[in-house]
């Protein structure tokens, strides 16, 4: 990927994933830049192929602002892809990615900066002291973090939120992912145990409504569950050894009855139950292989991250169309 060819050292790099979010970007980059005054930095605006006119808005602000790198992918391809097409593009010691909704203040990213830095932290993940999501959306959440710490062996009182802020070691790291699917926390989570939190404040979101619909909360929970994790087939593995083990021991204890107490049974009834068990775990068992051999089909076959569409690169300020450009480049 072009990136940025001053000399500037750079502290800072800000990832903003923008998906319609027309009506905030410009707002939310002007709070940023007016918060990071004394502070080496880069901005990174990914469009996930917005439906609105956050293209062009974006286009706009990186021309006027040599800080401002802009990256428009051909289609949307989802958050964490956006971000980690957003971190390839990085050149700053520390990357923060925030949302473009403006519920994380960009004032409290000084918070997670200086947080970082003075702990020594390979990352730091924000906690809010009140969060302003709905009912359903802080439930969703709730889920997610029991999954992730399940799964994923996430500390118990980490919270993942999408606010959060990356040592640069620790981004080299993360974007050695190539696959299709990537789920940025997972990366993480696999790559250090140096993780640190910070108690940022939390607003309502200015306009719209969540991007994450069921279906891609379903698409999120089957990636981590599945591409980040072997558990899942190991406790279907359990399951299949508990119900193997079950059905011998129903097996003896029939027979044991039918040589002692010469009790007669209803084969229909055991046959039915039989039937029934082994049909369920069997169906468990082919859609769990069938969502191992679909993700690792799709990595083999060099589906990528991202396509980018165009850029604004900073050094010229001149728009670079029909980029192809995927992770599988590198």
């Amino acid at each position: 990927m072009e990136g940025n060819t001053t000399t500037e050292k750079i502290d800072l790099s800000v990832i903003i994933p923008v998906y319609n979010g027309a009506y905030t970007i410009s707002r939310l980059v002007e709070s940023v830049v007016d918060v990071l005054t004394d502070i080496s930095y880069e901005i990174i605006l990914v469009n996930d192929g917005s439906s609105d006119d956050s293209e062009s808005v974006c286009e706009e602000l990186a021309f006027y602002n040599f800080k401002i790198k802009f990256i428009s992918l051909r289609k949307n391809f989802g958050e964490h892809n956006a971000v980690l097409c957003g971190l390839n593009a990085t050149q700053g010691q520390y990357s923060v990615i925030i949302d473009d909704d403006f519920q994380n203040p960009p004032s409290e990213i000084r918070k997670l900066y200086t947080h970082i830095v003075s702990g020594g932290y390979d990352v730091v993940y924000s906690k809010y002291e009140v969060k302003k999501h709905g009912f359903f959306r802080n439930l969703g959440s709730k889920f997610h973090n029991w999954m992730a710490t399940y799964i994923l062996d996430k500390p118990s009182g980490l919270y993942l939120s999408s606010f959060k802020i990356l040592k640069r070691e620790l981004v080299d790291e993360v974007v050695r992912y190539t696959g299709p699917y990537p789920y940025v926390d997972g990366l993480i989570l696999q790559s250090t145990n140096n993780i640190g939190v910070s108690i940022v404040q939390h607003q309502k979101r200015e306009s719209g409504k969540s991007n994450y619909t069921l279906r891609k909360l379903i698409s999120l929970y089957l990636n981590m569950f599945i591409n980040h994790s072997l558990k899942p087939i190991r406790i279907f593995m359990l399951l299949g050894i508990i119900f193997f083990l079950l059905g011998v021991i129903s097996t003896i204890v029939v027979f044991t009855d039918y040589v002692i107490n010469h009790t007669v049974h209803s084969s229909w009834v055991y046959f039915s139950l039989l039937l029934e068990t082994m049909s369920g775990l069997q169906l468990l068992f082919i859609g769990i292989v069938g969502e191992y051999m679909i993700k690792r089909i799709t990595a083999v076959g060099g589906y990528p991250q991202f396509v980018i569409k165009s850029m604004v690169v900073a050094q010229k300020k001149r728009k670079v169309q029909a980029k192809e450009y995927s992770a599988h480049d590198q």
